[in-house]
């Protein structure tokens, strides 16, 4: 790709990913049908007889009534999205202010907001151009009722925003379309990974003398077109290795990339292969459910908080991480791209089982360790784990259910809170080895 190609593409892929990207698109819309009144009027006698009663008398009247429109639609949106924003804000504070990013920039809110800004810029089009002082026409008074008519159907937009508004903070919707999207993206990587091409190396191996291209920019990479630099690594004969996992934060300057090759590049292939890889705001959950799956942690932890309190809540999300952790088991994600000829093209660090169970169940275990339901929960999730797990991940599975227990085995006072552990510690249909001396001598 040209070097100068590269900034107005990153600057289209920033917008994509704004709230203003879909505002925008809908806005456009309304404006351009505001010109198209304004701009081709259409004689009445083309237009039926029956719409002769929509005619305004008063050219005042139509005025008036567009004035009224238009400032009913800016304190409409102005109460809704100053109420969102409160909402949000408070969502933020009880579950994790990642969640708001997300929230806000979801596509029915972006479509709601283009519809209010795009009723308002049409009806302001009709005041900004008025008849000369002339009755409206059978054209232009059909455009106010069209005004009055989009105005109508942003009032059922507003019951419709704060109904989704206030239904998408509650935590069992907050937790269900994490625990969606990323089961999407796990479903993604497994419908991509029944091509031959892309597969799993256990021993991925990069050479020391290898070509670095360095980062131009800082920010987190999560998404590249793997397939595009397959294509530009066999067209210069080399095999690109990431020197970074997705995700990651990256600083301008770092190493990112090793291209295994005993010649040098051009500046122009190299460019275009950082073009490849976008930085993305935020976490996203489409691209890597490993983000999904730290969220919901996240989510945990601030409920296990002093200030909020909330082992309910805690569960709930360790219950989502336990069915998408039952659903990685099944498959091992690829980490290597080769050409038709299975020549390897594309290598990249892949996130271990091993770093996925101790990222997730260590900070839950360190901050809910005074609270017996959570190490339980825990217990239990662990031991769901193990029915999935083959031998090898069954060991990494065993290790944190004994610290669990030894976690248990701490907080234990009183005969009473053994017996009513070791009365749930090998209850249901599990896999693993736990220990009872530590209860058993209470």
């Amino acid at each position: 790709m040209p070097k100068p190609l590269t900034w107005p593409l990153r600057v289209l892929n920033r917008f994509r990913q704004s709230i203003a990207y879909l505002t925008s698109l809908i806005t456009l819309v309304y404006l351009g049908l505001a010109l198209l009144v304004v701009l081709l009027p259409v004689d009445a006698s083309v237009l039926p007889d029956f719409l002769e009663f929509v005619n305004f008398d008063d050219p005042d009247t139509a005025r008036t009534l567009l004035a009224t429109l238009i400032a009913g639609m800016i304190s409409l949106m102005v109460f809704s999205f100053s109420m969102v924003m409160s909402v949000l804000s408070q969502a933020g504070g009880n579950f994790s202010h990642k969640l708001v990013f997300g929230l806000v920039t979801e596509r029915r809110h972006q479509q709601v907001l283009g519809h209010y800004l795009g009723t308002i810029l049409f009806i302001l089009v009709l005041l900004m151009v008025p008849e000369d002082g002339r009755t409206p026409d059978l054209w232009r008074s059909l455009a106010v009722y069209l005004g009055a008519a989009m105005v109508i159907h942003c009032l059922a937009l507003f019951v419709y925003f704060i109904h989704n508004a206030s239904q998408s903070v509650q935590i069992n919707a907050v937790t269900q379309e994490l625990h969606r999207s990323a089961l999407q993206s796990m479903e993604g990587l497994q419908a991509r990974q029944a091509q031959s091409r892309w597969c799993y190396a256990s021993d991925r191996r990069v050479p020391a003398n290898c070509h670095i291209i360095h980062a131009r920019q800082s920010g987190y990479i999560q998404r590249t077109h793997l397939d595009e630099l397959a294509n530009l690594a066999k067209q210069s004969n080399v095999t690109i290795h990431f020197n970074f996992t997705l995700g990651d934060f990256i600083v301008r300057g770092f190493p990112i990339l090793q291209i295994e090759t005993a010649r040098s590049l051009d500046d122009d292939w190299c460019e275009a292969v950082r073009a490849q890889l976008e930085y993305v705001e935020g976490e996203s959950i489409q691209d890597l459910y490993v983000n999904g799956l730290t969220q919901l942690m996240e989510i945990a932890i601030k409920a296990l908080s002093p200030g909020i309190n909330d082992p309910g809540t805690a569960r709930l999300c360790l219950h989502q991480i336990t069915e998408l952790l039952c659903e990685r088991l099944r498959f091992q994600p690829c980490n290597t791209l080769a050409d038709d000829t299975g020549q390897v093209r594309v290598t990249w660090p892949e996130e271990s089982l091993e770093s996925l169970l101790y990222k997730l169940y260590t900070p839950i275990l360190h901050y809910g360790r005074d609270d017996v339901s959570i190490g339980l929960a825990l217990l239990q999730s662990l031991k769901t784990l193990s029915l999935f797990a083959d031998a090898e991940q069954r060991e990494l599975i065993q290790a944190h259910a004994q610290r669990v227990v030894a976690a248990l085995a701490d907080r234990v006072s009183d005969s009473l809170d053994s017996r009513f552990i070791l009365e749930r510690l090998d209850g249901g249909t599990h896999r693993l080895n736990l220990s009872r001396e530590s209860f058993e001598t209470i």
